[in-house]
């Protein structure tokens, strides 16, 4: 087992969140916030202002007509989609690079994470639930756990794989024993050093259903189905692969029935170009 205060240290190392994110996510959840508020805290941030045009003109949103200032993106996108692009913008500079203990690539963590939050936020509107900013901010962020732990991962994986096959465990339980954190419980501990809500911490240090999930918690549940469909579709998985418990009973708690399930797959499967090509320009 690693000297866990160690690893708990390198949290210290990771570039802090930029005070804009906060600011943003202040104003998404505040109801007397207008688009004007939210342009005032973007305009002021060239580089992230040229980003967000950036990714507005992308074949993503395929908007109408190419727009060149952050107004005309709001008005275009809403204030909602324009907080979810600075938002992946931030969280793209901590999952894009390689990560070698979880066997993945360069690009592939950070696929995974804007694919969770691009489902998660398409449950989010299949089944009316509230709390979707808060919802897709988890799900981009849940595994920022990873960019730490893999290297520890990496020394130590054939005695985690071991357990996984031997006692029947899943690879976050198996992390935990051999390490002595896992990456949720270390991804919950970065979410509290940014000075995240409490719910966000808790959504990311829970976000595998780890024994203390509740069905009232449905932010949770939605951003635990967002990762399952991913893994289930192969996209952006590592080593640790399907080596995860299914939990039926979200299904019954979120009332997803089979057919929806097999529509968000179809349909994310039909834009996962469209979603490759939003990766590549975040």
């Amino acid at each position: 087992m690693r000297n866990i205060e160690k690893i708990i240290d390198e949290i210290n190392v990771l570039k802090p969140i930029p005070k804009v994110a906060h600011r943003v996510l202040e104003l998404i959840d505040d109801p007397k916030s207008s688009a004007a508020d939210l342009a005032e805290v973007v305009i002021y941030d060239q580089s992230l202002t040229a980003n967000v045009l950036r990714i507005c003109n992308s074949p993503y949103y395929g908007l109408p007509r190419k727009v060149d200032s952050v107004q005309q993106a709001i008005a275009y996108l809403g204030m909602g989609k324009i907080a979810e692009i600075v938002l992946m913008k931030m969280g793209a500079d901590y999952l894009k690079a390689e990560h070698k203990g979880y066997d993945l690539r360069e690009g592939d963590l950070w696929l995974h994470a804007v694919s969770s939050a691009v489902i998660a936020r398409e449950i989010c509107e299949l089944k009316n639930t509230p709390s979707s900013q808060l919802i897709f901010t988890a799900a981009l962020l849940k595994d920022i756990g990873k960019v730490i732990l893999h290297r520890y991962v990496g020394e130590m994986f054939e005695d985690i794989f071991r357990l996984v096959e031997e006692e029947r465990i899943t690879f976050r339980e198996a992390e935990k024993k051999v390490i002595g954190i896992d990456h949720a419980e270390l991804g919950a501990k970065v979410a509290k050093k940014w000075q995240f809500s409490a719910k966000m911490i808790h959504i990311i240090g829970n976000h595998h259903l780890n024994g203390s999930w509740s069905e009232d918690d449905i932010e949770t549940a939605v951003v635990y189905l967002a990762d399952t469909v991913c893994m289930m579709m192969g996209i952006g998985v590592g080593c640790d692969g399907l080596a995860y418990r299914f939990h039926n009973r979200v299904i019954k708690t979120l009332e997803i029935s089979d057919t929806d399930l097999q529509g968000i797959m179809a349909g994310f499967g039909q834009r996962l170009g469209d979603v490759e090509q939003l990766v590549g320009v975040c």
